[in-house]
């Protein structure tokens, strides 16, 4: 396996070399090497909560503080993660040939590692947790303050033994805006909403004229992001992924290499 992995990693870099437009698809797998939850399967729970049941519009409509607190230690969780080596692989990547190459990063993840580590060209299709939306006047802010709002300072501890939230509505994050005040959200795409249509564009644009993608990290299981990789190797793209197991798509791929993300990624961009 070994020998194979060697061999297809030479014939993968060599296609490489060759591809005017690259595209860079990833997703979870990436991050958790960082230390980032991925809150899906087992052991995915946030206190008693699964994250389907939080990242929604209805648990924000029916309980703000309580999905806040949530995103609140998400973001706590990001801001002491660092990105790690597939992170900087692919950011020195883009450095070194995006003058001659078309380089596109396109992230099912919201917490903002590869933009840390350097990279430029990045479409974030599920939001970011440092942006906020407002309910009322729609405008999304970037916000890195540590806590968002004072009311959240030492909240969102992922306590079993914690239910609900007690934060009153008024003291959660407000828009500033002069006449506004609407209450924000997390700049996320939740469950149930679709991806902003400028976003889904741009992405679907780097991924129509890609002739080489690598799929880093992901299941390739969330829609529409799943369908990305499989329709580029339908027309001809070719397609390696980069995960610590297979998955449901791996087969219609042309190259699969095993392992963290940390250690494949630099030997795949690196010279």
């Amino acid at each position: 396996m070994a020998l194979r992995q060697s061999s297809d990693m030479m014939k993968f870099k060599e296609a490489l070399k060759s591809a005017k437009q690259v595209v860079i698809l990833s997703g979870a797998g990436i991050s958790a090497e960082s230390g980032i939850p991925t809150f899906r399967g087992a052991g995915g729970l946030w206190r008693k909560y699964q994250a389907s049941s939080l990242a929604t519009p209805g648990a924000f409509r029916s309980s703000p503080s309580l999905v806040w607190e949530f995103y609140h230690y998400r973001r706590e969780v990001a801001a002491k993660a660092h990105p790690n080596a597939g992170h900087m692989a692919i950011a020195q990547y883009e450095a070194k040939y995006g003058s001659e190459k078309s380089i596109s990063v396109i992230t099912q993840n919201v917490d903002g590692l590869h933009a840390r580590a350097g990279t430029k060209n990045l479409i974030e299709l599920h939001g970011n947790l440092y942006k906020t939306r407002c309910t009322k006047c729609k405008e999304v802010l970037v916000n890195d303050d540590s806590p968002i709002c004072e009311a959240l300072a030492g909240r969102g501890a992922p306590d079993i033994n914690v239910v609900g939230s007690d934060i009153p509505e008024k003291s959660l994050p407000h828009c500033q805006k002069q006449g506004c005040g609407g209450l924000l959200r997390p700049h996320i795409v939740w469950f149930g909403e679709n991806l902003e249509s400028n976003v889904l564009e741009k992405a679907g644009e780097a991924m129509s004229s890609c002739d080489i993608c690598l799929v880093v990290g992901t299941s390739s299981v969330v829609y529409p992001a799943a369908m990305f990789a499989p329709q580029a190797a339908a027309r001809g793209a070719i397609v390696a992924e980069f995960n610590i197991e297979p998955t449901p798509a791996t087969h219609e791929f042309h190259y699969y290499f095993e392992g963290p993300c940390g250690t494949t990624l630099p030997l795949a961009l690196g010279d």
